[in-house]
């Protein structure tokens, strides 16, 4: 129960960012990159207990936090796709990150979900799930998502630029994705029902602003 509630919302997101692109990509390299995905989440985990350990303050422990996620969920695509003929078009990039972000959050939400489930029986574990700290794995699907998409949409928009400015908005795509991943963790931390669902909210806007650029980045593909 626990891998089905983490993986449907996972699966339901791919099939919907897939929809967006004419040409998908081959359904193998996709699942390949869903898995690899759900491998990040195996190896930061002994990452953010690393740093948890090492660093005293909450802010540092955070960003590192969002730091390690983003840059494995990059690598879990980039280690597939390095000298490959899969990365021709601009739409390949942000559809390759989502996708390893979305078996990123698969994984993470099904860990999320088995101590509930273990521990209270899968009745309690769905009434207990309506609580600030259950409702987390609602809005992690949906970050993983677009974190990830940012980074790829940086990568997708600066496709046919020069190498140098290509390192720049790669640069900018990682900070605005690392700062988006800690602003949602911090918020969580608070456990401010207020805070969390305005996190949430401005998290949807962020949503639709990536819609538009995966759209444009799209456009450019078909050029």
């Amino acid at each position: 129960m626990a891998f089905l509630g983490g993986i449907i919302p996972s699966l339901l997101w791919l099939w919907f960012w897939l929809n967006e692109e004419e040409n998908p990509e081959p359904k193998i390299l996709l699942a390949i990159i869903f898995i690899m995905g759900m491998l990040s989440v195996v190896v930061v985990l002994p990452i953010e207990k690393l740093v948890q350990m090492n660093v005293s303050s909450n802010a540092g422990q955070i960003i590192l936090w969002a730091s390690a996620e983003e840059i494995l969920k990059y690598l879990a695509v980039f280690i597939i796709l390095y000298k490959s003929n899969y990365t021709k078009k601009p739409i390949n990039w942000p559809i390759y990150l989502i996708t390893s972000a979305l078996g990123f959050a698969a994984l993470e939400n099904t860990l999320f979900l088995i101590k509930p489930l273990s521990a209270s029986g899968a009745t309690l574990s769905l009434l207990t799930a309506t609580s600030l700290g259950q409702l987390r794995f609602l809005g992690s699907t949906l970050l993983h998502t677009i974190s990830s998409g940012i980074i790829g949409i940086a990568i997708g928009i600066s496709f046919f630029m020069e190498k140098s400015t290509k390192k720049w908005f790669l640069f900018f795509g990682f900070l605005f994705a690392i700062a988006l991943h800690s602003a949602f963790n911090f918020f969580i931390m608070r456990n401010d029902g207020n805070d969390f669902f305005k996190v949430f909210a401005f998290l949807w806007v962020v949503t639709i602003i990536v819609m538009l650029l995966f759209e444009k980045v799209r456009r450019m593909s078909e050029n």
